[in-house]
């Protein structure tokens, strides 16, 4: 059986899987810890990143990039370290209230916005034991973090993105190709047996339960499943 070329292609690089990074203006951060006040000097876009960005300056004339929220606009001050829980501001999620909406979750102390950074993702603070803080994520899996790390709160802007559709294929074509995924894609039935092991006729297309051992080019659907068909 031959491998797959797609994933040959990609690891070889090439214009088509290539992503055009000179486009991104740059790193998703925080400040460093403190309690001081910072102001929105604008609001952008960024190819990469499906919420709006803002640009986040300092006293001392610092900027950074942080994921902006819905309701802040450009001439604001948020708060970095401070015990009010106002939409915007950056505090430690020990000092938050419970059933407050945050997003920008570091995953450990200074590790900078790890979770909730799409538009219109959150996570909701479900309750604080000691030096830790329970958050429930929208998909309702309940996370425990260091109630030292930090996370902004309210929700990021643009949350409504997926409500509309795609019209036309190009559009999508240039969202998915800012991003490096690949568009349009074949389904693996589809090609040949020598581009995807389901390739061919399909009545002779390899199984979708794949051993363990089997080797990487090999290891596609469901791997090492307990069962397969339907459930009687």
């Amino acid at each position: 059986m031959g491998k797959r070329l797609i994933v040959q292609a990609r690891g070889r690089g090439g214009p088509r899987y290539k992503i055009p990074s000179h486009r991104y203006l740059g790193r998703i951060d925080y400040l460093p810890s403190g309690n001081f006040t910072a102001k929105v000097v604008d609001i952008v876009s960024d190819a990469i990143h499906l919420a709006p960005i803002m640009v986040v300056k300092t006293e001392d004339g610092k900027k950074i990039l942080q994921i902006a929220p819905e309701g802040v606009q450009a001439g604001d001050f948020i708060n970095y370290g401070s015990n009010e829980a106002n939409v915007g501001n950056v505090i430690e999620l020990s000092k938050v209230p419970v059933g407050t909406r945050v997003f920008g979750i570091e995953t450990y102390t200074g590790s900078g916005p790890k979770l909730c950074r799409s538009s219109g993702s959150y996570a909701l603070v479900a309750g604080v034991s000691g030096n830790n803080v329970t958050l429930q994520l929208t998909s309702g899996k309940e996370k425990i973090l260091d109630g030292r790390c930090r996370a902004t709160i309210g929700v990021p802007a643009g949350g409504g993105r997926l409500e509309k559709p795609y019209y036309k294929v190009g559009q999508k074509w240039h969202a998915m190709t800012a991003r490096g995924k690949l568009f349009p894609r074949t389904a693996g039935v589809a090609m040949t047996p020598t581009d995807h092991p389901y390739g061919g006729r399909k009545k002779s297309a390899k199984f979708k339960t794949i051993s363990r051992h089997a080797p990487p080019g090999r290891k596609i659907g469901s791997i090492a499943a307990r069962r397969s068909g339907k459930p009687k």
